[in-house]
């Protein structure tokens, strides 16, 4: 099922919140899955190796104050509030470069949220 799930995928917020975590594992970008609290719910293996932080560690803590404050701004964690405020769905693609815990990172980040779908996603794709 994963095998044609590619970052750029139309239906990929849907088809995510299907997945097991192994088949999230096996997926060629980071996929950082948070709750209507924000608090981090799902944690690739490619994300955490990129990243260099265990799922342990993020697993159950808000994403935009304690895992990435970095995405915590208007590019990234207000278009969810946006979105969830509006019920309205979000699916933006946008170059950004993460900063904290590492040297400056560009990657594309894919931001996915919908009312019916309990899980909001940033998808993030690193740029070789």
């Amino acid at each position: 099922m994963t095998a044609d799930l590619s970052f750029a995928a139309p239906d990929l917020h849907t088809r995510l919140a299907r997945l097991a975590e192994d088949e999230l594992d096996r997926l060629d970008f980071g996929v950082i899955g948070f709750d209507d609290d924000t608090n981090v719910c799902q944690y690739n293996r490619t994300e955490s190796e990129a990243a260099g932080l265990t799922p342990p560690r993020v697993l159950g803590l808000p994403l935009f104050t304690s895992i990435a404050p970095c995405l915590n701004n208007f590019m990234v964690a207000q278009r969810f509030e946006d979105a969830q405020d509006d019920g309205a769905a979000l699916d933006a693609t946008i170059d950004y470069v993460l900063t904290l815990r590492m040297r400056p990172v560009k990657v594309v980040l894919r931001l996915l949220a919908a009312p019916d779908v309990p899980v909001r996603y940033v998808l993030v794709r690193r740029k070789a």
